[in-house]
């Protein structure tokens, strides 16, 4: 007995068809990947199977009996569980009581608080209960959603991009339990854009193009190359740049500390960094280690930086306004890309005001045909999947929704950008696309900031890595200096450490083996190679 199986299951939206004709078939225990580019219909499907929307034919059957999950409630009940890309929870209750509001058991808050912990702790996804949802970033919020979905103990769990914005150790754990639910049974339909993945945690892929499934196949006999040529027709491009060789510096953090004034948020201590013209920087880190206390310093947002510790183009902008900072060049992409990159139920024309002056007359008279024009010129520009200018931004996928945020930046010609998870929920083609994108601006000079939880993407991308860990930034690594242990390591906050004695005889042995006469090692003592006499 199959424990899902969608059969010929469609859905149509006004002016494109979802889901065209879907079968899908899940076994007890089974690990089964969803795949497809953005806006390939794979979030409608999932939604379809919990109850959040309704097909307009086809049937589903669950544990051998034909259902119409009527809605959510209905599909917990069966033993449904859903993880959503974009989350949802209530943003002025407690992570605890988001949780307890997702259990039909007669549990207490106290209770609910204290498995959160001991789950939470157990896989490394450590978050604490009594904290406000709207306290939370991104990643945390992620965190508060895997937690829930599992405390309910389900016979099917959907996560859709579930470890899009987590670190490599709570990825890790991720797997280790979700491998651990399939071998007591639970089936998972998993969603990601992260190859990697799929092939190593996945035994069944479905892929999807345009609302069709085009293909089912065993994705640890695959490819990162033939898995994305059936999602996507064709194999996305690397970035590939040349050396920096340095510019000016075009924006300057130093010395940067400030008390957070939120009692669940991360304090900032003797910050410093530096972009240079033509530089792309990346920030590495566990989300919730400062992040977002320092990205909104240098928005804007929190104009309450000390007074000269921060620069753009040579001008002290610690106490100036999000638009005095545009003004000057500076161009920033938040990593909420609905409810703050955008308003959902406005149009995408509407929402280029909330960066763009380009629709605005004298007086503040909008144009209308100036703001479609704009925004038919960023979906053409940036290849974004949306039914026109008019469509409203929560009608888009996330990736399609990202695609256009991002491209509404950089095609502002900043000075410098500021990117917070630029590729969040963005499938490899779409992912290369914005890299690209970024790669090109800081090719034109542009000086470029990027913060992500997404290590492969920083390490693809940067010149140069700093890692944010309790409030703090890590001295600077260059790319050749930087590596996977090496920046796991910092994640803890151990950038302050001497080198252990392993890293030193690693590095002089390299060192030696090129020829080296004279080498030195990370504490800054030179030390001579001798040879013997024969």
């Amino acid at each position: 007995m199959t424990r899902l199986e969608l059969i010929e299951i469609s859905k149509q939206y006004p002016g494109v068809k979802a889901n065209d004709r879907v079968t899908l078939r899940v076994a007890p225990g089974e690990i089964h990947a969803v795949l497809g580019e953005n806006g390939a219909g794979k979030s409608t499907l999932m939604k379809i199977i919990y109850g959040a929307i309704q097909p307009d034919s086809g049937q589903l059957v669950y544990n051998g009996q034909a259902v119409r999950i009527a809605h959510p409630e209905h599909a917990r009940r069966l033993g449904i569980a859903m993880v959503f890309q974009h989350f949802s929870l209530f943003e002025t209750l407690t992570v605890a009581q988001n949780v307890w509001l997702g259990l039909r058991d007669d549990s207490t808050l106290q209770s609910v608080s204290k498995r959160i912990v001991e789950l939470a702790g157990n896989y490394g996804l450590e978050i604490e209960p009594t904290r406000p949802v709207h306290s939370l970033s991104v990643g945390e919020k992620q965190r508060v959603e895997i937690v829930r979905a599992l405390l309910t103990k389900p016979q099917l769990l959907i996560l859709d991009e579930p470890t899009s914005v987590l670190a490599p150790d709570a990825v890790r754990g991720l797997f280790d339990l979700l491998r651990k639910l399939a071998s007591e049974g639970c089936s998972i339909l998993y969603i990601s854009h992260k190859l990697d993945e799929i092939r190593e945690l996945c035994q069944r892929c479905t892929v999807l193009r345009a609302g069709r499934v085009t293909g089912e196949v065993d994705p640890s006999r695959e490819t990162n190359a033939s898995l994305s040529r059936l999602m996507i027709g064709a194999e996305p491009a690397r970035v590939t740049r040349a050396g920096h060789a340095g510019g000016d510096v075009l924006l300057e953090v130093k010395s940067l500390s400030l008390p957070t004034r939120d009692a669940f948020g991360v304090s900032l201590s003797e910050v410093s960094l530096e972009v240079h013209a033509g530089e792309i920087v990346g920030i590495a880190g566990v989300s919730g280690n400062g992040q977002r206390e320092l990205l909104a310093l240098l928005s804007g947002e929190n104009p309450g930086a000390p007074i000269g510790s921060l620069r753009l183009l040579g001008q002290d902008v610690s106490r100036s306004s999000p638009n005095s900072r545009r003004n000057l060049g500076l161009r920033f992409v938040p990593e909420e890309r609905l409810g703050r990159a955008s308003v959902p139920s406005l149009s995408l024309a509407s929402n280029t005001l909330l960066t763009r002056s380009e629709g605005l007359g004298r007086g503040g008279l909008l144009w209308p045909s100036r703001l479609e024009a704009l925004a038919a010129q960023l979906i053409a520009a940036f290849a974004v999947k949306a039914r026109g200018p008019v469509a409203r931004a929560s009608s888009l996928s996330g990736g399609n929704l990202q695609k256009f945020i991002v491209g509404r930046e950089i095609d502002a010609n900043p000075k410098v950008i500021v990117v917070s998870q630029p590729t969040w929920g963005v499938d490899v083609g779409a992912a290369a696309h914005i890299r690209t994108e970024l790669a090109k601006l800081a090719s034109g000079g542009v000086g470029v900031l990027v913060v992500s939880d997404d290590l492969d993407e920083l390490f693809e991308l940067s010149d140069s890595l700093h890692v944010m860990a309790g409030g703090r930034l890590s001295p600077r690594l260059s790319r050749d200096q930087a590596s996977i242990e090496r920046v796991g390591a910092w994640m803890s906050g151990l950038f302050d450490r001497e080198p252990l004695a392993s890293e030193l005889v690693s590095d002089v042995a390299m060192q030696l083996q090129s020829g080296a006469g004279v080498v030195s090692n990370p504490r800054g003592v030179a030390l001579v190679q001798t040879r013997a006499t024969p």
